[in-house]
Formats: C-alpha cells, structure tokens, sequence
C-alpha cells in the first residue's frame, strides 16, 4: 500500500530541462566552447563538468565559474514553467493521507521557490536536494534518506521522476517508479520505470 510519493522536481514539477540545456548551450556559444550532442537531463553540476572537460580541472572550474556567473543573470523562470497540475495533485495525495517528499539534484533554494510558487509550503512534507548528499543520483542515496525521513518503506514508497538517471536511483532504492512522459524533443529513456504517465495528476489512478 503506498504511503507517500516522493516526486523529483525538474521535468516533473517544473517543466525545466528544456530551459537548463537551453541555457548551457548559449552560454557555450558565447564562450566558442564546443556544444555537447549529449543530453544532462537529470544529472548534476559536478558530473555535468566533469564529463564537458574531464581533463584539465583548472580549465573545468573556470568555465563553471562563468557558467555560475551567466546563470545567475538568467534565473529559471520557474513560475512559468510550473507544471499546472501540482497545486490540485498535491492536494488531492494529502486528502488520501498521503506523505509528499521531493527528491531533486537541483540546489535547494531552487526546490523551496518552487514548493513557493505552488503554494504548497504546507503540503509538502520534506524536500531534500542533492547538494546535501555525499552521491548524487544515480545513488540511491537521495531516495534513502527521503524514505527514512518521511517515514516510508520500499513498499510504502512511490517515486515520480522522468530522466533515466532519476529512475535508477530510485529503482535502486527499491521503490516502484512512474516516469512523466517528457516533451516530444526531449528524448529519455523511460524502460526502466515501472510505468509511464502522459499526465502528471494521472499518478491518482494508480494510488
């Protein structure tokens, strides 16, 4: 019997991956730095410039203090992007007695704004980001220590993430896993989740 879901925030929450690897790809054009042709969809600051220039780490912190530096000039417009269905959803699994926990990589000022914007301060019951964990997802880690916080099992739990980076994190903490279908340019791998939804809000079905 599931007890509680534990969302990721980015492309599931937030209609946001789209805006981050728009973002990366500006500021690569403005630094004549070669574009990647490979998608970060639900990976993390560290792995993203590790894997962008792996070899030269004086380099690596240079263009991520840039990229730190452009970033701040152009903030994710998460108000805009907030997935609609959230407000309704949110409130709809706490009238089920349901526990709501999100687990995202994204900082976590940038996961309180969003519960902000939702108007959900008092829904959610624990938000936890990925700069607090020693490993990042694909870890499980993030989802352990959401479950042990929120007071849930492996069977108790339900997880909601769209990037095959997230999905094995939580499939790795043993909890069954919905991925939200992404937008049609956005190509992820969803095989690994235990079911896909075209709607955010379409998790009730299944609770």
């Amino acid at each position: 019997m599931v007890k509680g879901v534990i969302f990721d925030m980015d492309g599931v929450l937030v209609d946001s991956e789209w805006y981050y690897e728009k973002r990366r790809a500006e500021f690569f054009r403005r630094m004549d730095f070669p574009c990647p042709a490979n998608s970060f969809v639900g990976s993390n600051e560290r792995a993203i410039w590790e894997a962008l220039v792996p070899d030269d780490p004086e380099f690596r912190q240079e263009m991520l203090m840039g990229y730190r530096a452009y970033r701040h000039l152009h903030p994710v417009p998460y108000g805009e992007l907030l997935n609609p269905q959230v407000p309704g959803l949110f409130r709809a699994l706490k009238k089920k007695g349901l526990k709501i926990g999100i687990a995202s990589s994204s900082y976590l000022g940038a996961v309180k704004e969003v519960v902000r914007l939702a108007g959900a301060e008092t829904l959610v019951d624990f938000c936890i980001s990925g700069e607090q964990c020693k490993a990042h997802k694909p870890d499980p880690e993030i989802y352990l220590r959401a479950m042990a916080a929120l007071g849930l099992t492996a069977e108790t739990a339900l997880a909601v993430e769209d990037s095959p980076t997230g999905i094995t994190a939580a499939k790795r903490a043993g909890i069954r896993v919905y991925a939200l279908k992404p937008r049609p340019e956005l190509k992820l791998d969803q095989s690994a989740a235990d079911t896909v939804l075209d709607r955010l809000d379409g998790v009730l079905a299944f609770l």
